[in-house]
């Protein structure tokens, strides 16, 4: 390796170069040591070129071996940090086809439509594919606008609960199988540990059976409605039982309508075991498609309709499309032009002043943070950018 020379007048002949940090004599050997990618950044900068030569760096390699770096740094940054997840909200699934069946083996009514939804929403928040909304806050604005179980399974009500909700899609399904896999047999009853104390929880059935699962989910764009994906899970357990959710004879008082479907208990029981298996494919199946969501910009217009300082509230919310993060352009009407034969305003003309970022989002409003050469009044008209 040839070293560049600078005040080696300096240094004894047997020694190419001086530190120029240490200011110490270092021989080739030494120096080529002391070469460091890690020093390279160094070189950038005006005045910066004799450092270089210092260490043997011209100018031609360095940006030869930053563009090596950068390949490399490249390689080990993940595509998708630089991506923004879809935000998908997922609604309850309805099993209505199968409700007499886990009446049965619960003992009761349990609301396993939930219990597999909560699943689903815990599984895809593992994979980071997508942007999950919180399930309360899925419910509060579900009962708030009055949207029935049974809206809850139309493509087309379900694209405008997740315009409600701020949401890129909704995941929506039913549950086609749930039991054991001999239901089509006849078997008894309804008995339940605390009653009967007798084979656990699924009555009093002794012969042994596998849990079998299916489930069916479509995820729908909000902004057209269309069904983005169709997708199914299925799942069987590998162990066998009299009960499906209990110890069989064990007793206890597990079965009822606030069963926790997402507790390790039930995970470990037959049925859990098919559950989890069936969710679990659906989940693969949908992380697949995260890439195929179509990325489309809400496009919304309102109006100021409370302004403080640097804080706006704008007249448009979720529902309309308003998401947290939008940047809103805020302008001012300045004159309107009118029909002459019928004196109706058929244009406003406007003056912008300034940009918004949301930071929150409801139904029917959004909260922004204003910034623009004039104070933001109420009346300015809001647009999406």
């Amino acid at each position: 390796m040839q070293l560049w020379e600078k005040n080696s007048d300096h240094c004894p002949r047997a020694v190419k170069t001086r530190n120029p940090v240490s200011a110490d004599c270092l021989t080739s050997a030494e120096a080529e040591d002391n070469l460091s990618p890690l020093r390279i950044p160094a070189c950038l900068g005006p005045g910066k070129k004799d450092f270089c030569r210092y260490w043997g760096v011209s100018m031609k390699n360095f940006w030869l071996r930053a563009c090596v770096v950068g390949a490399f740094v490249s390689l080990l940054v993940p595509g998708s940090w630089g991506q923004q997840k879809k935000r998908v909200a997922v609604l309850n699934f309805d099993y209505g086809t199968v409700q007499t069946v886990v009446a049965s083996v619960f003992g009761t009514n349990v609301d396993v439509g939930k219990g597999i939804s909560d699943l689903l929403v815990q599984q895809l928040v593992t994979d980071g594919k997508y942007s999950m909304i919180e399930r309360n806050a899925i419910e509060k604005i579900l009962n708030e606008q009055n949207f029935a179980n049974s809206d809850r399974v139309d493509p087309t009500t379900a694209a405008k609960i997740g315009k409600v909700l701020g949401v890129d899609a909704v995941i929506m399904g039913s549950i086609t199988q749930f039991g054991r896999d001999d239901q089509n047999k006849t078997y008894g009853g309804a008995a339940v540990g605390g009653v009967t104390r007798k084979f656990g929880i699924g009555g009093l059935q002794k012969r042994e059976a596998k849990a079998v699962v299916a489930i069916t989910a479509r995820m729908v764009d909000t902004t057209t409605g269309e069904i983005l994906a169709a997708v199914t899970g299925t799942g069987e357990s590998t162990r066998k039982g009299t009960s499906l959710v209990g110890a069989g004879g064990g007793g206890g008082n597990a079965a009822g309508a606030g069963y926790d479907m997402t507790s390790k208990n039930f995970g470990e029981t037959i049925l859990g075991e098919a559950v989890h298996q069936a969710v679990t494919t659906m989940a693969q199946q949908l992380d697949e498609k995260a890439a195929a969501l179509p990325t489309r910009k809400a496009e919304y217009a309102g109006v100021v309709a409370d302004a403080s300082g640097g804080t706006v509230i704008l007249n448009v919310g979720s529902s309309s499309g308003v998401k947290v993060g939008d940047v809103v352009e805020i302008s001012r009407p300045v004159r309107t032009v009118k029909d002459p034969t019928t004196g109706k305003v058929i244009k406003t003309i406007t003056n912008k002043i300034g940009t918004a970022t949301i930071t929150e989002v409801d139904a029917e409003s959004a909260t922004a943070n204003y910034a623009g050469s004039a104070p933001a009044k109420v009346g300015d008209a809001a647009k999406s950018q």
